[in-house]
């Protein structure tokens, strides 16, 4: 029996370390802070904003997997929902979030390169467009529009264009971010095969 207990190997199963949780926290706090920025960037709809928020939880999506971006983006948006009371808006982000950042840090996880990067990040410009244009004829006509007529002229001239442009600057902030910090951020397993 003692000899059997010599042999015995614990595996640490936890999917994040320490280090990392601080690490998201961090950016689901500074996540939740840059959603206060609000720069209209459609004359036609001063009410769409831009905001860097997903900026935050992409990196943790590229540095840690789809998990921890999602993560972060979704805390984010239910602690800014919970200081502006805005759950409506809250949800429709979330759901632009998850479609953002999954494509995108799946793509890089299998494809770990700068093309990798950007073919997943084109993903989820795209995914998350199609994403805010669904919600808003849902969820935005439900609680905020009452009838999809409200929203549907906005569609081609303003809508499309602001998510598409939201999510393209984000995308380029991601990758200056991303390219500053990685060394800092990501595993050092990761940095020792030569993955970031």
């Amino acid at each position: 029996m003692a000899e059997q207990s010599r042999h015995i190997h614990v595996e640490n199963t936890n999917r994040w370390s320490t280090k990392q949780l601080v690490t998201m926290a961090l950016m689901c706090a500074v996540s939740a802070l840059f959603m206060f920025v609000q720069i209209p960037i459609i004359p036609a709809a001063p009410f769409l904003t831009y905001d860097p928020s997903f900026v935050p939880a992409m990196v943790a999506g590229f540095a840690y997997g789809p998990g921890a971006g999602v993560a972060v983006g979704v805390l984010a948006a239910v602690i800014h929902a919970l200081m502006t009371g805005d759950w409506v808006g809250a949800l429709m982000n979330i759901i632009a979030c998850v479609c953002y950042i999954v494509p995108a840090a799946l793509i890089y996880r299998r494809r770990h390169t700068y093309t990798g990067a950007i073919v997943g990040l084109v993903l989820g410009i795209v995914a998350a467009t199609a994403a805010s244009v669904v919600a808003n004829l849902t969820i935005g006509v439900w609680f905020w529009y009452g009838t999809p007529d409200a929203i549907m002229p906005l569609m081609v001239p303003a809508v499309i264009p602001f998510n598409l442009v939201k999510t393209a600057l984000n995308s380029v902030l991601t990758l200056v971010v991303y390219k500053a910090v990685s060394n800092l951020i990501t595993p050092e397993k990761d940095r020792a095969q030569g993955r970031s």
